[in-house]
């Protein structure tokens, strides 16, 4: 991974709406399209289906806004609000074995349709959780970062 990967930052808020506006209003952020999903998610104790709601900003650095979940790692981070670093990733595996050995714990990955993983994410014990994004992903988000009209 490499400075130049890193294409966006997550923040978790308890009202999406609101912090959307409030981003737009304060910043002139436009957002892409909304996405609703319920994911399958691996965690160290086992698969679960966690209910996502989160927009992509259109503008550059892309910021995620993700709707809270109580009881999962998707709350609000205390103090700075940054959830996430988000880095593409040419192999998923290896870079998230790298961040292993160097001290990062594993939290959870998100399988694609075809069961591969195409996310994962990982804690600091220092610093900043990272999100690892499978880049073969990456003409997709760039699709979604393309359909902001707010």
């Amino acid at each position: 991974m490499r400075p130049g990967d890193q294409f966006h930052v997550g923040i978790v808020v308890d009202d999406l709406d609101r912090a959307l506006g409030d981003l737009t209003e304060s910043f002139g952020y436009r957002w892409a399209d909304e996405i609703h999903v319920d994911q399958p998610v691996q965690l160290p104790d086992g698969p679960t289906t966690v209910e996502f709601r989160f927009r992509y900003s259109c503008d550059e650095p892309h910021v995620e806004v993700i709707e809270a979940r109580a009881g999962t790692l998707w709350v609000p981070a205390r103090d700075s609000g940054i959830h996430h670093l988000g880095y593409w990733s040419d192999d998923l595996a290896a870079d998230a074995d790298a961040l292993g050995a160097a001290g990062y714990e594993f939290e959870a990955t998100g399988d694609g349709p075809d069961g591969s993983p195409m996310w994962s994410y990982h804690r600091s014990p220092n610093g900043p959780r990272i999100e690892l994004v499978d880049r073969a992903i990456e003409p997709l988000m760039a699709a979604l970062w393309s359909t902001g009209t707010d």
